[in-house]
C-alpha cells in the first residue's frame, strides 16, 4: 500500500512501524487471528472434500482483505493531512514470480491448467497514472489483470 502527501514523494506506508512496540503488537495480534482463522477454515474444507486444496488460499484471501481495510481506514484517516491512499490488485503480471503460471498453475476444479499473463508494463503504466493524480482526486480500487483470466478476485 502506499501514501502520498502534497509535496512528498510516494511513500509505503506498510511495514512503517517496523522494530516499534505498536508494530509489533500489531503483527503479533493479527498472525495470531489469522492463523486460527486459516487453521480452522482449512480444517474444515478437507472434511468436507477430498479433492486437492490450494494450502494458502484462506491466508490470501484474509490478508487481501486486510489490506482492503487499511486501504479505507488510511485514505479516511489521512483527507485531514491531505494524505490519498488507493489498493492496486495485480493479476498475473508476467515476472518472474509468475513465470510457472504459463506452463500451469492449480485451479479451482483442482486441475493444472497454464493462465495468461500479461506485460508488466501495463502495472506500471497503472501506478503511475494513480500517483500523477492531484489530491483532490484518487483511485480507491483499481484492478488490472490479464483479460483471460480463468477467474475474477480469486484467493
Amino acid at each position: 500500500m502506499v501514501s502520498t502527501k502534497r509535496g512528498s514523494p510516494m511513500v509505503p506506508i506498510l511495514g512503517s512501524t517496523r522494530g516499534s512496540a505498536t508494530g509489533q503488537r500489531t503483527r503479533s495480534a493479527a498472525t495470531t487471528w489469522l492463523t486460527r482463522a486459516s487453521r480452522s477454515a482449512s480444517e474444515s474444507k478437507a472434511a468436507i472434500t477430498r479433492r486437492p486444496r490450494k494450502p494458502a488460499a484462506p491466508v490470501t484471501t484474509a490478508t487481501k482483505h486486510a489490506i482492503t481495510g487499511l486501504t479505507k481506514s488510511t485514505s479516511l484517516d489521512g483527507r485531514p493531512f491531505d494524505i490519498a491512499c488507493g489498493q492496486i490488485d495485480i493479476g498475473n503480471a508476467a515476472t518472474e514470480m509468475t513465470a510457472r503460471f504459463a506452463v500451469g498453475a492449480l485451479q479451482a476444479s483442482g486441475e493444472i491448467a497454464p493462465e495468461p499473463r500479461m506485460d508488466v508494463r501495463h502495472v506500471v503504466d497503472a501506478v503511475l497514472y494513480m500517483a500523477s493524480l492531484p489530491l483532490d482526486a484518487n483511485v480507491q480500487f483499481l484492478t488490472v489483470m490479464a483479460t483471460k483470466m480463468p477467474l475474477i478476485g480469486r484467493g
